[in-house]
């Protein structure tokens, strides 16, 4: 059975209601997978730039620290070697590329996923257009959907004046709908939707 929800405009008032499509706001929510997904996202934006020298790589150790026999120590060709102090790290790790990622198909079950989790706590509005580029304009909004937790705002062309308008707001973000991610999905406790980004997500889910 289709799910209708109300449309609010910016002042939080009632302005119609929009069916939505059950494929992809009711889909089956597999923890699993949305696991993978958010590692997924997080494994992208690892750097992987860390490195240590092995025995071969740490400057001096050429010559033999001390004799082969007579010396009571244990046999041994440089100082370099990862047992001693200033020698080299035995297996330490190397720069490299953490990233994996995921299927077309399992992007977008991810993504309906997300979607049908977060449904209870999504705001379709009519639209995001601000009248002017100001912080507290953005802060009016929330004030009328008296609103006191992280929230997640996505349009589908984003207006430049609720980009400015929500930089300074720590608690809030801003996306256009075609970079929506799993992770910012369940990262914000509110999803603020417009209508017209509702149908972009239903076209290319559905």
């Amino acid at each position: 059975m289709a799910t209708e929800v109300q449309i609010f405009d910016l002042a939080g008032k009632a302005a119609g209601s929009l069916t939505l499509n059950d494929r992809v706001f009711n889909a089956k929510v597999n923890k699993g997978l949305l696991h993978l997904a958010v590692l997924s996202y997080l494994a992208t934006g690892r750097s992987g730039t860390h490195s240590t020298l092995t025995k071969s790589e740490v400057r001096g150790g050429g010559k033999k620290p001390f004799s082969q026999k007579g010396t009571g120590n244990a046999r041994r060709g440089s100082s370099r070697s990862p047992l001693l102090p200033g020698g080299g790290v035995s297996m330490g790790p190397k720069p490299r590329d953490y990233a994996f990622f995921l299927t077309r198909s399992m992007k977008k079950a991810a993504l309906r996923a997300a979607l049908t989790d977060k449904k209870a706590n999504m705001i379709v509005l009519k639209d995001l257009a601000l009248t002017q580029p100001k912080t507290k304009e953005f802060s009016a909004v929330l004030k009328n959907f008296k609103l006191d937790a992280k929230a997640l705002f996505v349009d589908e062309a984003l207006p430049a004046n609720a980009v400015k308008a929500g930089r300074n707001i720590p608690t809030i973000k801003t996306a256009n709908v075609k970079n929506i991610t799993v992770y910012d999905l369940l990262k914000y406790d509110k999803f603020f939707v417009t209508a017209s980004a509702v149908r972009k997500l239903e076209e290319a889910l559905g």
